[in-house]
């Protein structure tokens, strides 16, 4: 690429090539040099107004507090300036401002949907830091299904604040209630008991999202399917729908629909499943461990002490007992004033075991070390929500098996044409088979992909 007058490119102008031409546009370019949006010498030390751009209080209140111990916070004295929005709202103003070369936050919370956008004609790199040098005393330990959404190219872009693992949350009176054993292996044979307990019953042991929240849609079977050992990418951000794992867990929700052991609700979150709940109708769902706070808890709250966890059962077909679901990757500006002060606030805050614990006391996000998984503090916490039980004692046994969540740049493509099919499936209109190949065709018209 010939540049006029061999200056220099700004951020500016490379992200409007980048935006505008592709990746193969600024492959060559260096951004040694480039401009930093914001003007002044990079701070070594001292007081510092930092920003920091999230979409969520708890993060919010969780760096604050660890910006205000000065032994993690030395040798910087912080002054935290907030901006919160929504998750997509907040990625779109920091790309416009990044290309106006103005107004970019120091430190970002970047929920991993809105990540996927970032993947397109490679914007991370140009935006964000390599953390690959501040996570040198921790990489052994970093769990690597969590960092592989955020890495490229060997560099890590983000940390993630949550290893959200997908479990089993069930109504242990209504088991109790209705003859449930515990010793039940596998996805088949639970659903061929719950199948038999539907036909003299109204109650269902799993739920579906079917409504115009597409990317709940797509979540509900996605994390099965993860589990099942399969994926929607591969780990080059390649289509991979087209699969045994993809169409026996397709066939799978469908049969549970048809049969009962499974209920479609609009969304996971409004008046359906709060019906559900209440009604005792639905005594289960697969679903990350931050749903307790954000699905259970609004809803039911006086259900209080008869929920339990469970890892998930194993499909018959292989896999594992574990998936994720969510994430937000945090990310620090490259090339600013502050750079250097939201790198080190965001390594004391998320790479210190210590801090791993308060996060999850502040806000029940799990810990993204792998040994802090082991820590007796957190093996030693019970749930008064889930009856006292020990949480940790189900997270530490799944962790190892949970697999990494691929993105791509086509995601919202995805959920917009897969989610069609999958509702087409669920209702038997169309085999599973059929559902998958046409949605992957009907993808890669749009996209071109392959």
């Amino acid at each position: 690429m010939n540049l006029p007058n061999h200056a220099a490119p700004s951020r500016r102008s490379l992200l409007k090539l980048g935006l505008g031409l592709g990746t193969a546009a600024v492959a060559g370019t260096s951004l040694a040099g480039c401009g930093s949006g914001t003007a002044g010498a990079l701070v070594a030390s001292g007081a510092v107004d930092l920003s920091l751009w999230t979409h969520d209080q708890g993060y919010i209140n969780f760096f604050s507090e660890v910006a205000k111990d000065p032994a993690k916070a030395a040798p910087f004295s912080y002054n935290i300036q907030v901006t919160k929005s929504g998750s997509t709202d907040l990625i779109t103003k920091m790309i416009a401002q990044a290309v106006a070369d103005r107004g970019t936050p120091d430190l970002v919370g970047v929920e991993i949907g809105n990540y996927s956008r970032l993947r397109r004609k490679n914007l991370a790199p140009e935006l964000f830091v390599d953390l690959t040098p501040a996570t040198a005393k921790v990489s052994s330990d970093l769990i690597t299904s969590r960092t592989a959404p955020y890495s490229s190219d060997g560099a890590l872009y983000a940390l993630d604040s949550d290893a959200p693992l997908v479990t089993y949350y069930y109504r242990d009176d209504l088991f109790t209630q209705l003859g449930i054993p515990e010793g039940f292996q596998t996805w088949e044979e639970f659903a061929e008991l719950g199948a038999r307990v539907r036909t003299s019953t109204d109650v269902s042991f799993g739920a579906l999202a079917v409504g115009s929240n597409l990317p709940q849609v797509i979540q509900g079977f996605d994390m099965l399917l993860q589990q099942r050992g399969g994926e929607l990418f591969d780990a080059q951000g390649g289509l991979a729908i087209e699969s045994e794992e993809a169409e026996d867990v397709l066939a799978f929700i469908a049969k549970g629909l048809a049969s009962g052991f499974l209920t479609s609700v609009s969304d996971y979150y409004g008046p359906s499943i709060q019906a559900a709940l209440k009604s005792g109708k639905l005594a289960g769902l697969w679903m990350a461990s931050w749903y307790k706070t954000f699905g259970l808890l609004p809803n039911v709250p006086d259900q209080k002490g008869l929920w339990r966890i469970r890892p998930l059962p194993r499909f018959s077909g292989g896999g594992s007992r574990a998936a994720f679901a969510g994430g937000t990757g945090f990310a620090v500006l490259k090339d600013k004033p502050n750079t250097d002060a939201a790198t080190h606030l965001l390594a004391a805050a998320y790479l210190d075991p210590q801090e791993q614990i308060r996060r999850y006391q502040m806000l029940g996000y799990l810990p993204t070390l792998r040994s802090v998984f082991n820590d007796p503090a957190l093996l030693s916490i019970t749930d008064d929500f889930c009856g006292g039980q020990r949480l940790f004692d189900v997270y530490s046994d799944v962790i190892g098996e949970a697999p990494a969540q691929n993105l791509s740049p086509n995601k919202a493509i995805l959920d917009t044409v897969l989610s069609g099919y999958l509702l087409q499936a669920y209702k038997g209109n169309i085999s599973p088979r059929e559902a998958l190949l046409q949605a992957a065709a009907a993808f890669r018209g749009q996209t071109r992909e392959g």
